[in-house]
Order: structure tokens, then C-alpha cells, then sequence
């Protein structure tokens, strides 16, 4: 069977219990993934961010490549049983507050669309707090959709733009 590639986006803005703040909950997912069937194979720096949507609370995020004999909808079910063992719960609000957040961003296998899955994720390309830390160990990865590296994306998003006069 064939080793797949992941780059997973981690959030979270939430202290948890048993781990603490953010960062913490980060790095205890992080351990966790890699008792599991994944290996982490690098992760970036992690990051705050201000948060999307209704939250208020900051977040900590960052990335990291994980591989796996699994194929994506079996690494999203993984992933939504860390988060549920996490304490995220099933059918919160949309951009709300959580302990864990774990996205497939992108993987080896190119365009990967299921019924509940769509890779690349379809809100990378505008998310400064995933292309930033990506920069990091995934510079050179490329999205399957644009041809564009992970770097090429990062720049086009935090490209000056000029002010109207």
C-alpha cells in the first residue's frame, strides 16, 4: 500500500483542561498524531492569528506534513476523532471557538473531492495563518488546481496592494 503525504492546518483558541493554552493543545495533538498511523514528518512554527467569524478569542495555528498509509477520507475521520477526543463538539457554530481544529490542506494525490472531503481545501489560498507557516516546510509544495507553489501563493497574499488615490 502506498504512503500518502498530508498538510494538515492545526488551530486552536481554547484551553484545554488536561494540555492548557493553544500552543499546548497543538503540540499534545501533534504527539497524539504521531502515536497514531501517522508520522509526523515536520511541522512549522507555531503562530497566533486573529480569528475569522464571530470568535474573540485569538488563535494558535501552524501546519505540519504527516504521512500515513491512508487514503483522505480515512485521514478526515482520524483527524475528527482527535478532534472529538479533544473536546470539540459535533455541530458547533461555524468559525466558533474550539480546543482543536485540524484540516487536510493538501496531500501527494493531487485533487481529492468526496462527499465530505474537498482537496486542496477550498479557503487555503486566502488564509495568511496557513500559507504562512506552510512557507516554512511546505515552501515548494504545489496546489494541484493552480500550478502555484505554496510560497507563489503566500506572496500573491501578502503582496502590497496600492491604495486608491
Amino acid at each position: 500500500m502506498a504512503r500518502h503525504r498530508y498538510l494538515i492546518a492545526l488551530g486552536s483558541n481554547m484551553r484545554h483542561r488536561k494540555h492548557g493554552d493553544p500552543h499546548k493543545v497543538l503540540r499534545a495533538a501533534l504527539a497524539a498524531l504521531d502515536k497514531g498511523k501517522f508520522e509526523v514528518e515536520a511541522v512549522s512554527p507555531l503562530i497566533d492569528s486573529a480569528p475569522l467569524g464571530p470568535s474573540r478569542r485569538r488563535y494558535a495555528n501552524g501546519v505540519a506534513i504527516v504521512s500515513t498509509h491512508r487514503d483522505p477520507d480515512e485521514v478526515l475521520h482520524k483527524l475528527a476523532k482527535l478532534e472529538r477526543k479533544f473536546g470539540r463538539k459535533s455541530g458547533g457554530r461555524p468559525w466558533g471557538a474550539r480546543v482543536l481544529d485540524l484540516d487536510i490542506v493538501l496531500w501527494d494525490g493531487g485533487p481529492w473531492t468526496s462527499d465530505r472531503l474537498v482537496i486542496p481545501h477550498p479557503a487555503y489560498r486566502q488564509r495568511q495563518f496557513v500559507l504562512g507557516p506552510a512557507c516554512t516546510i511546505a515552501g515548494g509544495w504545489r496546489d494541484p488546481l493552480t500550478g502555484l507553489s505554496v510560497n507563489q501563493l503566500h506572496a500573491r497574499l501578502t503582496k502590497p496592494r496600492p491604495v486608491p488615490s
